[in-house]
């Protein structure tokens, strides 16, 4: 004796609905971003923050280093906006000059290196 199993039309549906979804479910993952890079938070932030943009070239010591008064006049220069404030701190052995100008009623702080200690 053989028996037939009846597929109605609701389960035949039920099945397109899964397959479709699957489907789009698989095309979504595809066109999402692959890497956090586009979820980076501190590199958003760092952009935002115009206080901690500073020009590369700044960063670079030059010969022997700077001194603060030659940091300070380089960094005014290059700006050419106003010193506010400068002042010198010991990182890893070396002088690292951080000059504060303002231009444009933008407040930046530049870091230069100085000299060895």
């Amino acid at each position: 004796m053989t028996r037939f199993i009846a597929i109605n039309r609701l389960s035949y549906d039920t099945w397109r609905m899964r397959l479709i979804l699957t489907l789009l479910f698989i095309v979504g993952l595809a066109f999402s971003p692959s890497t956090a890079s586009a979820f980076d938070i501190e590199e958003t932030l760092r952009e935002q923050h115009v206080q901690y943009q500073g020009s590369p070239e700044l960063r670079v010591s030059q010969g022997g280093g700077m001194s603060l008064a030659q940091a300070t006049e380089s960094v005014r220069r290059r700006t050419g906006g106003r010193v506010l404030s400068a002042e010198t701190k010991i990182q890893g052995g070396r002088e690292v000059h951080y000059i504060k100008v303002i231009k444009d009623g933008k407040v930046k702080t530049h870091k230069v290196n100085g000299r060895q200690r």
